[in-house]
């Protein structure tokens, strides 16, 4: 097992570094914005530019793999990428920095379709859980690492986007220079919301609503954060422990969902996010409470999505898992494009806790929807259900391209993934 892990060494390698700047940029874009005088508006413009830009390269990704070839086009996104993380502070602007997250949301899209595909291509079922288990859990403790990393330059200075972009150059090496077998060619998208709807209306439902209120997180948690009182440090505490705290509790409560019917598992983290999030709204709280509220907000909300994605592909047909993933996933990234906007708008009367006071909007009208559907259709059996698998059910901001083993006896590698 541990060879498995070195053989991917290289491509785990990339990734981390990359998505270290790639969160250190997360945080780092929100904050800075605040010092240029932007408003909640235009800061939530630029978290729906990114999604619209990762929607864009799910679409168009798989066409650029398959001209270049997986080295090529990574080596090719990750300059992309890196030139955008330096170019933000010679070219301050609203209309600028939207237009930089479109290219940088493209590039991502296609940097996690390339080393997804790598890796699934690899994986076999012996070792996927393994391969693919680490490969998530290095995406959240890169992004918290990069989140952290604000605290070590002041946000109105050029230090901090040089980090990120060198960050992101260096990622380009261990790929570049590995000597490992290229995947087979990826599949293009199959964007079926219509088969998703007879399939499985929570995963279809939940995956647009999910992402209204997390893509609000994402884009505008940093602000929201200053909107409380808390100056750059504190925000990227905030923010940190959320993201940790959605990781840690991703597995387990994915575990718990395999024991019972999903939805009554999402409806419970629905409400206890609606709790979380109107106390976060309504009591303007500050301190210690402030950031255990943070960390209860993410262990309950960010796994919103991985349930809603089992669910879907309990309901699935296995042949048919490439082109449920690409649904989700593209819905996800439809209402992340969404919900920094319309949090926004809430942001100008509340500027701390109008953001999760639409967040818990959003989530009790779908709690009010799963609820309707528990009436209306009883769970798969048990011995249909699929396992939680959390490297395909992550969303759109970790990648997920990856789709569960179509066949749980096979023993050849797992077919190259199609992105979202």
């Amino acid at each position: 097992m541990p060879g498995v892990l070195l053989s991917a060494s290289a491509l785990f390698g990339g990734v981390a570094l990359l998505l270290t700047g790639h969160g250190l940029l997360t945080l780092l874009l929100p904050l800075r914005g605040v010092e240029e005088g932007f408003g909640p508006m235009a800061i939530g413009l630029l978290g729906s530019a990114y999604f619209a830009g990762f929607v864009a390269g799910c679409l168009h990704g798989p066409h650029l793999v398959g001209r270049a070839g997986h080295i090529r086009a990574f080596a090719a996104v990750v300059c992309g990428v890196s030139a955008v993380a330096f170019a933000y502070p010679l070219l301050v602007g609203e209309v600028a920095w939207a237009l930089m997250r479109f290219g940088f949301g493209y590039g991502l899209a296609v940097f996690y379709l390339v080393v997804e595909s790598w890796l699934n291509d690899r994986a076999t079922n012996a070792t996927r859980g393994l391969l693919l288990g680490t490969y998530v859990m290095i995406n959240h403790a890169a992004i918290a690492a990069g989140q952290m990393m604000v605290l070590a330059y002041p946000v109105a200075g050029f230090e901090l986007f040089a980090v990120a972009g060198i960050l992101i150059s260096v990622a380009a090496i261990p790929v570049a220079l590995t000597r490992a077998p290229q995947p087979t060619p990826v599949t293009d998208v199959r964007f079926r919301p219509g088969k998703l709807w007879r399939a499985s209306p929570v995963g279809l439902v939940g995956s647009l609503m999910v992402g209204l209120a997390n893509g609000a997180f994402w884009g505008l948690g940093a602000v929201a954060a200053t909107g409380f009182g808390l100056d750059e440090n504190g925000a990227a505490l905030f923010m940190t422990a959320a993201v940790l705290a959605g990781a840690v509790t991703q597995m387990p409560i994915g575990r718990l969902s395999d024991r019972m019917d999903r939805r009554f598992v999402l409806a419970g983290l629905l409400l206890a996010s609606i709790a979380v999030g109107l106390a976060l709204g309504l009591l303007a709280p500050q301190g210690a409470l402030l950031l255990a509220l943070a960390a209860a907000f993410g262990g309950v909300a960010l796994p919103c999505y991985s349930i809603a994605a089992a669910h879907a592909y309990d309901h699935a047909d296995p042949a048919d898992y490439v082109g449920t993933a690409s649904s989700l996933l593209l819905v996800n990234g439809l209402g992340s494009i969404i919900g920094p906007i319309g949090a926004a708008i809430l942001m100008r009367s509340f500027p701390g806790g109008g953001l999760f006071l639409f967040i818990a909007l959003t989530q009790a009208g779908l709690l009010g929807f799963v609820l309707w559907r528990l009436r209306q259709r009883a769970a798969p059996a048990p011995e249909l259900r699929e396992s939680f698998d959390m490297a395909a059910t992550s969303p759109a901001m970790v990648g997920a391209v990856i789709t569960p083993g179509a066949d749980a006896e096979a023993e050849e590698p797992a077919p190259a993934a199609t992105p979202v």
